[in-house]
């Protein structure tokens, strides 16, 4: 693992005497102690599960399945139908009536609709207007709306609005899937944290261990006081607190990140024998896939977030030309060629017709112009919330930027810093060789070098928390 974390290490490894970090090749991801992978589990390995077995995955692409499920039912308006109507009465021998009525409709995508009928009624007591030839009659014509629900009506606005809930579905599925990518990277980095800082503590316990063997044999031949068997004893205890403390947060850690690992719809548990490897920048933009300059090129285009928004903006943009639509007057229009031949297409003509006309109109239009103003004041909502977050959005997209150039000189900086934290403790040791230091302040450079490497590990994750950031901010898709 080439990180500048475990290089200070191996550096320090100088000083303790033993080697900071051993690396293996294969690795094991346990799941009730039978499922087994390798001994280190890499953060593209640990990525590729979460993008494959991850509930929320699954979850995210029924976003899809809604969609395309609106979209079908929305085309179903259009569908052509055939309405049957039957009815008869039959009252002590006597046959009031017996009525046939059948139907084949055809809606068009304007406020048309095309129809072919067929009639056959009888009965003692049947209405005169009813009355058809004995072999019944048939009709073909067409009816439609002059006015309101031409241009525009509930089923043509249902379809388009179908469509645009398509796209935005899809933009709401790439939102929680990446989001959820964020959340698992920001575990796996947490537990490789606190991995790095078991590890720094391992070391230095053996050097304060050493150190305590070499002070009480010291105390046992008469070259050094009691005392110093003492404080070099607290030093030892102190660091394996320290350790302690670690391993806790490291299991806390992996188990956070065990939330994350699935396979086939089974949780799995990260074991104790397996290690995180912290990804270097190349692998981390691989495997989350950031091209930032292309992306925040076409942010308004791209981003999932302001996609959905957009989508929802047509779809009230369809409502409100629908409710605008509501303001013109009801004008609908039948007109049907009438025969009792079918067979012959030539029978059709403008002599046998049945027509009709409705009309209807409110004469104050309240609750329509009320519905118009409400689909105007949500759209204008829906409109100043997508300006609100395209600004939100570049603002965090420029602080992440500025965060991750402060984070990497700050990297740089560290690793300096702990490299001459590493040459002033190495000074001590060999002045304490010659008895010209002391115990307290090898102690005292060796914390202060403890310290600076915690915040070196803390740094590095920082900054890597900072990338994973900017692929959540920037809304990139992992497919």
């Amino acid at each position: 693992m080439n990180t500048p974390i475990l290089y200070i290490l191996a550096l320090c490894s100088l000083v303790v005497g033993h080697a900071a970090y051993s690396q293996q090749s294969e690795t094991r991801v346990q799941q009730s102690s039978t499922d087994s992978l390798q001994q280190i589990l890499t953060f593209e390995e640990y990525l590729g599960y979460v993008k494959q077995y991850h509930p929320l995955i699954k979850q995210a692409n029924l976003q899809l399945s809604v969609g395309e499920a609106t979209l079908l039912r929305a085309r179903g308006g259009f569908d052509p139908k055939i309405e049957v109507d039957y009815d008869r009465k039959k009252f002590k021998g006597t046959e009031y009536y017996d009525q046939l009525n059948g139907a084949f409709k055809i809606p068009t995508w304007y406020g048309i609709e095309l129809n072919a009928k067929y009639e056959e009624n009888s009965g003692q007591f049947l209405d005169p207007s009813l009355t058809v030839p004995e072999d019944g009659l048939y009709s073909a014509g067409v009816s439609f709306s002059l006015a309101q629900g031409f241009l525009m009506n509930e089923r043509m606005a249902m379809l388009k609005k179908a469509r645009v809930f398509m796209d935005q579905t899809e933009a709401d599925r790439t939102l929680l899937v990446n989001t959820l990518i964020f959340e698992a990277s920001k575990a796996y980095f947490e537990w490789a944290e606190a991995a790095n800082e078991q590890d720094i503590y391992e070391n230095f316990l053996q050097n304060a261990l050493i150190r305590y063997e070499g002070v009480q044999r010291n105390v046992e031949v008469g070259e050094k006081a009691a005392i110093d068997a003492t404080e070099a004893r607290i030093i030892y205890q102190t660091r394996q607190l320290d350790l302690e403390a670690a391993q806790l947060k490291k299991r806390k850690a992996a188990l956070k990140t065990s939330n994350f690992l699935w396979l086939n719809e089974v949780p799995l548990e990260i074991q104790d024998d397996v290690q995180p490897e912290l990804p270097t920048m190349q692998m981390l933009d691989a495997s989350l896939r950031l091209q930032t300059n292309q992306m925040q090129n076409d942010l308004e285009t791209n981003h999932p977030k302001l996609r959905s928004l957009t989508a929802k903006i047509e779809g009230l943009a369809i409502d409100r030309r629908l409710k605008r639509n509501k303001l013109l007057p009801k004008l609908d229009l039948q007109y049907n060629f009438l025969t009792q031949e079918a067979e012959q297409v030539n029978t059709l003509n403008t002599a046998n017709y049945k027509v009709g006309v409705n009309f209807s109109f409110p004469l104050f239009l309240r609750k329509e112009r009320g519905e118009v103003q409400l689909a105007k004041y949500k759209l204008q909502d829906a409109t100043f919330e997508r300006m609100s977050v395209t600004v939100e959005l570049q603002n965090k997209i420029e602080a992440t930027r500025v965060e991750i150039a402060s984070l990497t000189e700050q990297n740089a900086l560290i690793l300096d810093m702990a490299g001459n934290y590493r040459k002033l403790l190495i000074a001590e040791e060999r002045k304490f060789e010659l008895g010209e230091s002391s115990l307290f302040l090898i102690n005292s450079r060796e914390q202060k070098l403890i310290e600076i490497l915690l915040k070196a590990n803390a740094l590095q994750v920082k900054l890597l928390h900072a990338n994973a950031s900017l692929f959540n901010v920037l809304g990139v898709s992992i497919e």
